[in-house]
């Protein structure tokens, strides 16, 4: 982690957490997945949906399988998109929970959930991250968890005004837009966490960048 944004993590006393691509390297694990939901609307819909998918990693499914369903030529349902929210929750919990930790990341909350207070703001629904966090048993380390249907702009709000936070005291770290754009409506300072999926995002944005949360 470069000095500039160690320094801006540590000072802070409340810290926003992404989880996918912050905390475990799982981004690709749901490309996959929604790859194989898709696969038999042909390889031009795969192509789209996987590229969308990496371009908004921080949006939650029940925004992209509308869209995605779409694509593939069926009519838009809530039904339809339970039943593909259900059956990617499936493919999808396992291996996230088994995918790498973004290196240093678990030393770092270990060693600083006591001086510092975590909350996780994520697009994963609130039943299943509530379900990751518990069988990776780090859920004790965050003072309140938030996944979807609740935006992460929405998120930070509501925690920001139900812990009286001021705004001096706070930084997210994200990984793709949404994690930008709700740290910047909220006026928080951001973190991102470089990745090869978010190379045009690196270019646009002027934040601190990391890498990883291991010391360099």
């Amino acid at each position: 982690m470069n000095k500039f944004a160690a320094n801006l993590l540590s000072s802070q006393r409340y810290v926003f957490w992404d989880f996918d691509g912050v905390i475990k390297d799982s981004v690709e694990v749901k490309s996959a997945a929604f790859e194989k939901l898709f696969a038999s609307f042909g390889r031009d819909v795969v192509k789209k949906v996987r590229s969308h998918h990496e371009a908004n990693g921080g949006m939650s499914r029940f925004d992209k399988l509308p869209i995605y369903i779409k694509w593939s030529g069926q009519p838009v349902s809530q039904a339809l998109i339970d039943e593909y929210s259900q059956r990617f929750s499936v493919l999808v919990k396992q291996h996230v929970i088994e995918s790498e930790w973004v290196p240093g990341v678990v030393d770092y909350l270990y060693d600083n959930f006591k001086n510092q207070v975590f909350f996780l703001v994520t697009a994963t629904p609130q039943s299943e991250i509530e379900e990751i966090l518990d069988t990776l048993k780090i859920n004790h380390l965050f003072r309140k968890v938030i996944g979807a249907p609740t935006r992460k702009g929405v998120a930070i709000k509501l925690l920001l005004t139900e812990y009286l936070i001021s705004i001096k005291e706070t930084v997210m770290i994200g990984d793709s837009n949404s994690d930008c754009e709700a740290a910047r409506v909220n006026n928080v300072p951001f973190i991102l966490r470089r990745t090869n999926l978010n190379k045009i995002l690196q270019e646009k944005v002027s934040c601190p960048m990391i890498d990883d949360f291991s010391n360099e």
